[in-house]
């Protein structure tokens, strides 16, 4: 399987300057990562949203080892959030969050990572929209759990997002759904042990389907993260089945893939969201890209040996 190696080639230092350097990449990058700043961003969130697609905007980056950084990443987000204000857009343009931005990794991270996302969520919550946070690995969840929760205190709205691939999510999803939360299901793009995942990719999906029928089946609002087209069907078909209109869930894909599909979910009368991310710290969530999915890895091949 070349998923576990990728996730392996995304902590490499030496991966990363070679995959960095090749002339090819970012054009190759562009397809996911469609710029490096937020003027480079807003009109592309302009294009998507003129077409019946909704978003969520992550400004990418990971390496954060002192709070000033943290700070950063922080204060980039409310930069978006600035922009985003005179396109009143509302809930049709989201943000997405990785606490380890926020500084959860350095010590105190908890706190400090709460402490810096908080503003972020203020200020969403004032222009009329919300925060997404991103699941990261396990050994990360128990704390975005408790700072999900957090937050839902003052902003019920603040969503979270479980992976299927771990154990422990069966459980996570049942606790969600009866709390009425925003929840993005996804399949799971971090290298994880087998202690805690599963590993074998049928046993994940028969896992997202069973996650996701409780979360249909619940009071909170289910939002289907996937490409999969045998999926997307099981996901319309449970919704239907809990009895649930197109309004009462949504699909999300990521940006660069299965446009035609995200084009014909949103005709069929379907929310559809674009996870769409920008910023000039793109390879660990470029390569988690090429992870996911083997077509993306193709793609990546085919343009390395053809144009670079």
């Amino acid at each position: 399987m070349l998923g576990p190696v990728i996730l392996a080639a995304s902590r490499s230092d030496r991966m990363r300057r070679l995959i960095s350097a090749a002339p090819v990449t970012k054009q190759v990058v562009d397809r996911f990562i469609p710029g490096d700043d937020v003027d480079d961003i807003v009109p592309v969130i302009r294009s998507l949203a003129e077409r019946g697609l909704e978003l969520t905007m992550d400004v990418v980056g990971e390496d954060i080892t002192n709070p000033a950084q943290a700070a950063a990443a922080r204060d980039a987000y409310l930069e978006l959030i600035d922009r985003l204000k005179p396109l009143e857009l509302g809930t049709r343009a989201e943000m997405s969050v990785k606490l380890s931005m926020f500084g959860q990794a350095l010590p105190g991270g908890h706190e400090l990572a709460l402490s810096n996302v908080r503003p972020v969520v203020e200020a969403a919550a004032e222009i009329g929209t919300t925060v997404t946070l991103d699941a990261e690995d396990h050994t990360t969840l128990d704390s975005m759990f408790a700072i999900h929760e957090d937050l839902r205190k003052d902003f019920p709205q603040t969503g979270c997002v479980i992976q299927a691939y771990l154990f422990r999510t069966e459980a996570d999803a049942r606790r969600l759904a009866a709390n009425g939360s925003r929840v993005r299901l996804v399949k799971g793009a971090y290298k994880e042990p087998a202690s805690v995942a599963y590993l074998d990719k049928h046993e994940i999906d028969r896992a997202y389907v069973r996650i996701l029928r409780t979360l249909m089946r619940g009071e909170g609002y289910p939002m289907i993260g996937s490409h999969d087209p045998r999926l997307i069907a099981i996901g319309q078909e449970l919704a239907r089945q809990a009895g649930r209109g197109l309004d009462e869930y949504e699909f999300q894909m990521l940006y660069g893939i299965r446009g035609e599909e995200q084009s014909r979910l949103v005709a069929e009368g379907h929310r559809m969201r674009v996870y769409t991310a920008y910023g000039t710290d793109w390879y660990g969530y470029f390569m988690r890209r090429l992870a996911e999915k083997p077509a993306n890895l193709r793609f990546f091949a085919r343009s390395m040996l053809t144009k670079g």
